[in-house]
């Protein structure tokens, strides 16, 4: 039976202010790693260390930003010593430009016209109404930020010969392609960049997986409707969201030795709203 401890483990986990980063980071100490919580919003990623058993570092890191990545790694391994786990939680729904307010409100528009007279001729546009930066914001961060923090990860495991994990949010929403369209675009991506970086990295023993939540309890709910969230929650069999904590498990045993022979992979844990 393969160890679920992370005794003796550096794990990096992104977007550690709250959410399912925050839930993941504890955890992951609970274990008996050693934790950097990364965030943008410091005062966030320095709440989410308080308290936690082991030794734990909080860096306010916009993962956007190659160099700001490259020096938080650094700073990190200087603190801790060669990284053996990441986690690529930092992630948005929404951006400054990306037209996400026309889009909810041509989405109210046709449910009100659906509920008076059951039918309705109104488009829920997003596309027509996102500019290039509104794009780039939710990119920038769900994407290109895995980028960034997976390389650095990837040349501290290299150069110490560690076998180490490195596992990504990704979301149903890449299947069922339900969502805004950067959102979607970027957790497809994910997943077509967890596989081939498992492919890659095979040979040095680094195992390379995604995390599909479902509609999970996070703050990013927050920039949702209420009634897509109902809709959301009605579509699932379990019939609830899912906690931060939750998701958390299966970011620890894909971390752990317990999942050795996980690699590409993606696990789903969406209470069954979408089966792969």
């Amino acid at each position: 039976m393969q160890e679920l401890s992370l005794q003796g483990k550096v794990a990096v986990v992104t977007g550690a202010g709250q959410g399912m980063g925050r839930a993941s980071t504890r955890l992951l100490s609970e274990r008996g790693a050693a934790v950097a919580a990364l965030d943008v919003n410091a005062s966030g990623a320095e709440q989410t260390i308080e308290g936690l058993p082991g030794r734990a570092l909080a860096l306010a890191c916009d993962v956007s930003d190659s160099a700001a990545v490259n020096d938080a790694f650094a700073e990190i391994e200087s603190a801790f010593g060669a990284i053996s786990v990441l986690v690529n939680n930092a992630g948005i729904g929404r951006a400054p430009g990306d037209g996400s307010d026309e889009m909810y409100g041509l989405m109210a528009k046709r449910d009100a016209e659906l509920a008076e007279r059951g039918a309705s001729e109104t488009h829920v546009d997003h596309i027509v109404f996102m500019e290039d930066a509104g794009w780039r914001g939710v990119l920038g961060i769900n994407l290109d930020g895995a980028f960034y923090c997976s390389r650095a990860a990837v040349r501290s495991m290299a150069n110490a010969g560690i076998a180490g994990s490195i596992i990504s949010m990704a979301s149903t929403a890449a299947q069922s392609g339900e969502g805004p369209l950067h959102y979607v675009t970027s957790k497809a991506a994910i997943i077509g960049f967890t596989r081939g970086l498992a492919r890659e990295l095979g040979s040095r023993r680094i195992r390379v997986n995604a995390v599909a939540p479902g509609p999970t309890n996070t703050p990013i709910m927050d920039g949702i409707p209420e009634e897509w969230i109902k809709r959301m929650e009605s579509a699932i069999p379990l019939g609830r969201m899912a906690e931060p904590e939750e998701i958390a498990q299966a970011v620890c045993w894909l971390a752990s030795d317990a999942s050795i022979m996980c690699t590409g992979s993606v696990l789903v844990a969406n209470g069954g709203s979408y089966f792969l």
